[in-house]
This record gives C-alpha cells, structure tokens and sequence, in this order.
C-alpha cells in the first residue's frame, strides 16, 4: 500500500491511493454496497457513475450468506461481480444500531440476529477474521461506538477507552494473519478515532491511532445524533492535529454534500454513506448547489426538464424528464429509485472531481 498526496491546497488534499485492486484517487466517495450490491443498480452502473472503491457491510454478510459462503464463492469481488477496490467496515456501527437487543462486554458485542433471533457474537479478532476471509483490500478496526445524543454522550469515555483497546487486539489479529503476506498483497487496516465531541479525548484518541502502524485514519463517531454545526467544528478542530505521515483519511457514515464538502476542506480524503441511494429511493435528489428536492412534488408533473441540466450522469444526459420520474415513483415503479441513485452518486463524484 502507498499513499501519495499530489496536491495539498489549504487544508484540501489530492492523493492517489494504491490497493491491491488497484488505485484510486482522492478525495472519493464510496457508497456503500451493504449486501455485496449497491441497492437498485448493477456493478457496471455503478463504475460509470465515477465510484472508485464500494463498500461492503461485515455485519450484514457475516450474517447472511456468511464469509465461509462468500469465500467459496470466490471471495467478495466474485462475489460482487466488481473488479475494484472493495472496503469492509467493522461492524461496529451496525452494532451500535442494535442498542434494544445488545451486550457489550469487554471481550466483545453479544446481540440477536433481528431477523432469526439466533445469538451472535463480533470481537475485535472476530471482525478482523471475516473481513480477511471475505478478502477486502479495505478494512475496519473493530470499534465501540456511542450516539451523540444527550444519553449518549454520558458513554463517551468509556467507548473512547474500549475503543483503544479494541483497536490493539484488532491490529495484533490483522497482524497475525498477514504474516505471511507481501504487503502488496495485503490489505489496508484503518485505525478508528473516537472520542465524541470532547476535543481532549478527539486528540488523545487520533495521537493514539497515529502513533500505530495502521494503513489509514478512520474518523469515527460523528454523524451519531449531534448537530451540523457541532460536527463541522469538530472537524475543524482536527484538522490541525494530524500528523505527516502518508496515510489516507476517512471519515465514516458521512455523505451529505454540505458534510463531505466540509470534510474536504478540513482534510478529509475519504467518505461513506447510505444518503445518496437511500434518499434517491425516496425520490429526494440534489441538484446545483447543494439543494435538494424531491421528485413526487406535484409541481414536476409535467416538468419536462432534466433532474440537473448541469448534470452529466446516465439519467440527466438520456434526457429522463422530472415528470417521467415523478410518474413512475408514485406508481412504485423502482426504475425511478435506480435512476434517482445513479443522479446522486454521479452528483458526489462529481464534486470530489472538481475538488481533486
């Protein structure tokens, strides 16, 4: 793996990002292909839209199929039918989602499955392993995730602790399996930062993770429950504290335009999220400027304009007018939701585009 920054301009970085699959430039969004697919779209739509990495769910495909299943299928990319880069996440937000039906302990995280209510267990070795077996060339450290809501906040420290300790056994395990590997052959291990909206334990916490030999710089905990303004200082804050060493920055779970724009100009090389496709099923697009608007609002019923003029995506250029997609989202037609994706995640890569 290596990093290299070609450009820095302010506090905006432009670097190229070398994994086993390949390289890929930065900044970039990855959206996030939960089950192994981008909800809606093919593989082949989802590389036109300008998608460098996709990012697949550990909890999720841990779940069902399972990483035994996926290896004998000839691991995540056969799997995926992708030839790109793929990036894991640890699992551990997914967890935190699960707070009505879960234990957290020191060795790791018990919880239900919330669809057969069988008992499952994730620990940092545990993320670890099916990361590996699935065959990433991006993976997560196993962290211990808090909302930043008022009743969250009272767990700061101690997830912003177990965290550090979590990230120790996550990189011992990583370790351990790639022994034997080149490290050109090995995959990206990406070191989480917790510590909620406190910026003594925000710096104690990225110190820490800098000061270990991970791949990359995972800014997690944000986009939990705190406002926009408390996000973006955060970010503000941290963008003075990292150190020079060639790592690519990622922040988790962030995907509004506003945010990654933010994120971009404090530092941020990477980013995440369901938004753009979640929102496009709900026939809610963006458009020049950052604004949104949703297309089941009676005043598109005989629009005969583009989502976007400005826009040079599958659906804006093959002339699919706001009107036909205002029809076929309230006749339930997933066309329209599939369409609406392409428009959203086209609109991301456009913007780390202009940015790189």
């Amino acid at each position: 793996m290596s990093f290299v920054l070609k450009t820095t301009t302010s506090n905006v970085r432009s670097g190229e990002l070398s994994t086993r699959a390949g390289k890929v430039l930065t900044p970039t969004f990855m959206p996030d292909g939960t089950r192994g697919a981008v909800k809606l779209l093919t593989p082949e739509q989802v590389v036109k839209t300008g998608v460098q990495v996709v990012l697949a769910n550990t909890y999720h495909l841990h779940l069902a199929p399972g990483e035994d299943v996926i290896a004998k299928l000839g691991g995540l990319h056969k799997f995926a039918n992708r030839k790109g880069p793929m990036l894991t996440d640890s699992g551990g937000f997914q967890v935190f989602s699960l707070a009505k039906v879960r234990k957290i302990t020191e060795d790791g995280v018990t919880f239900k499955d919330p669809k057969t209510g069988d008992t499952v267990f994730l620990s940092p070795e545990k993320s670890i392993q099916i990361q590996m077996k699935m065959g990433a060339d991006m993976i997560v450290a196993f962290d211990d995730v808090t909302a930043l809501d008022e009743k969250g906040r009272d767990r700061t420290l101690e997830a912003f602790e177990r965290t550090h300790r979590w990230l120790e056994r996550s990189l011992a395990e990583y370790q351990r399996l790639t022994k034997n590997m080149k490290e050109s052959d090995s995959p990206i291990i990406f070191g989480v930062v917790q510590g909620g909206l406190d910026k003594d334990l925000r710096k104690k916490s990225l110190e820490i993770v800098q000061s270990l030999p991970v791949g990359g710089i995972a800014i997690g905990g944000l986009s939990v429950g705190e406002t926009r303004e408390e996000m973006h200082e955060m970010l503000e804050y941290l963008s003075g504290l990292y150190d020079d060493s060639p790592r690519p920055r990622f922040l988790l779970g962030v995907g509004d335009p506003i945010d990654v724009r933010k994120g971009i100009e404090c530092g941020i090389d990477m980013f995440d999220c369901v938004m753009p496709t979640r929102n496009a099923r709900h026939a809610t697009v963006w458009i020049k400027g950052d604004e949104k608007i949703h297309l089941t609002n009676e005043k598109y019923i005989e629009d005969t304009s583009v989502i976007d003029e400005n826009c040079d995506c599958y659906t804006c250029i093959s002339g699919y007018s706001r009107g036909f997609l205002r029809h076929q989202f309230k006749v339930g037609e997933p066309l329209a939701g599939a369409l609406a994706s392409i428009h959203n995640i086209r609109y991301l890569e456009r913007l780390c585009e202009d940015y790189r």
